[in-house]
């Protein structure tokens, strides 16, 4: 069964993570290029527009492999 202090120091991660990754998001247009890449695909026409960032998709996917590998091992 859960303890209350350790439920209580896994919200506090939680909660630390969920600031960080909203923080990211306020200023990654003014910090990082993500969703700039060559590959990611823009189609815009008269009646509707599609994104779809693949190439910062594919990125994002290897970088995050990469620092759970790391902190796995």
């Amino acid at each position: 069964m859960w303890e209350f202090h350790s439920i209580g120091r896994i919200l506090v991660v939680l909660g630390i993570i969920i600031f960080a990754v909203s923080l990211l998001l306020i200023f990654a247009d003014r910090i990082l290029l993500l969703g700039k890449f060559p590959g990611d695909l823009f189609i815009k026409r008269k009646n509707f527009v599609v994104y779809f960032p693949l190439a910062t998709s594919i990125l994002l996917s290897l970088l995050l492999t990469l620092i759970l590998y790391l902190w796995r091992r």
